[in-house]
């Protein structure tokens, strides 16, 4: 899938699709790119994230900008996804050190201990948004859930693409570890910076996908 989005994405940077061209037929491009549907549709979708592209129903798929500027996940840009998880997500994080319970470490411990063994991308994903979700739960403020459950759509979209394209998967186990032994410890302090540094890590990540460089025009899929 990596492939054929930076193929595709590539050819829309060089001009080759022009803002306002309709892509290509799905069948036409498995044919040319010699890749299944699934795939293909799943390299749609990216470029449409991306902002790339815009599917319209019964018309296809139309070019409606040159160049990644501000992914869109669900109803949000990254850029404001991102800027109210840390006003959001960093402080909860100090405040679930201070207050959680017993159940809430034990919910969290368990939560990982799954995430570390899946395999299936989209069961982790589901997951990875409930740990944020049990996260805001331990902060022991109904209002605080109530947030991330408004933005779960969106994270759920922005993990899966941070997951097929930026390989984040065993890197936030890791950074999910840090956090839940800084909630372990009570310290709010390093609750915190747990939490700014997996944001951080998500932030760098969107960058260099959105920077990436593009592909040669003689690349093909296979060859990327």
């Amino acid at each position: 899938m990596e492939a054929v989005l930076s193929h595709l994405r590539g050819a829309i940077e060089r001009g080759e699709y022009a803002i306002g061209d309709k892509l290509p037929s799905e069948a036409e491009l498995c044919r040319t790119l010699e890749v299944s549907r699934p795939v293909l549709r799943e390299a749609l979708r990216a470029l449409q994230t991306m902002g790339l592209t815009v599917s319209r129903t019964g018309k296809g798929t139309f070019v409606v900008a040159d160049a990644v500027e501000d992914p869109t996940f669900g109803d949000y840009a990254a850029s404001d996804l991102l800027e109210v998880r840390r006003h959001i997500e960093i402080p909860v994080a100090g405040y679930a050190a201070e207050r959680r319970t017993p159940e809430n470490l034990d919910r969290l411990n368990r939560l990982l201990d799954r995430m570390e063994r899946e395999t299936d991308t989209t069961a982790w994903v589901a997951m990875d948004t409930l740990f944020h979700l049990t996260v805001a739960e331990a902060a022991q403020n109904p209002v605080f859930r109530r947030v991330i459950e408004e933005i779960r759509d969106a994270l759920a979209r922005q993990s899966a693409f941070l997951n097929e394209l930026g390989g984040r998967r065993e890197q936030s186990d890791r950074e999910h570890r840090a956090i839940v032994e800084a909630l372990t410890d009570g310290s709010a302090r390093d609750a915190v910076e747990a939490m700014t540094h997996h944001l951080d890590r998500v932030e760098t990540t969107l960058t260099d996908i959105v920077r990436s460089a593009r592909t040669p025009a003689h690349d093909s899929p296979q060859a990327v």
